[in-house]
């Protein structure tokens, strides 16, 4: 091997090294779910690690979700503060949406199960569905871990 050889080994061992990797305490989204419904009304408090696949907007509230469909049972949404919004814009230098549509990241929070009610007309039409939610007020709850 000559000294150019090992020189580049090294390097891309050190790049390797700086790929943000989940922690290893950090536990996947339905595991979130399981303890959530297990503490219920109260939450689990934990390291969470789920990939991006839905976003939705509500009241100057961000959504991300871990499924396609944000009422399946193996979904857990992450409701994002306008505050936590502003603070990953500006270190992921892109709406937060678009950022990390399809990325792996890790959460610290609590995981709770919240029952979502049906409504019609604004009331409560008696059907409900269980959702778990991490509540991100912060902005350095969340990082990207692709």
């Amino acid at each position: 091997m000559t000294l150019r050889t090992v020189g580049l080994v090294a390097a891309l061992g050190l790049a390797a090294c700086a790929t943000p990797q989940p922690s290893r305490d950090a536990l996947p989204a339905m595991v979130a779910i399981e303890r959530a419904a297990a503490l219920a009304p109260g939450a689990y408090r934990g390291l969470f690690v789920l990939t991006v696949r839905a976003s939705g907007r509500q009241d100057g509230h961000l959504y991300l979700n871990s499924e396609t469909d944000y009422r399946d049972q193996r979904n857990v949404t992450l409701e994002i503060a306008p505050v936590a919004q502003g603070q990953l814009e500006m270190r992921l230098g892109a709406p937060v949406e678009t950022a990390l549509q399809g990325r792996r990241i890790e959460i610290e929070g609590e995981a709770r199960r919240v029952r979502i009610d049906f409504l019609t007309d604004g009331r409560p039409t008696g059907k409900y569905y269980y959702q778990t939610q991490i509540f991100i007020a912060r902005g350095d709850q969340l990082r990207s871990v692709d």
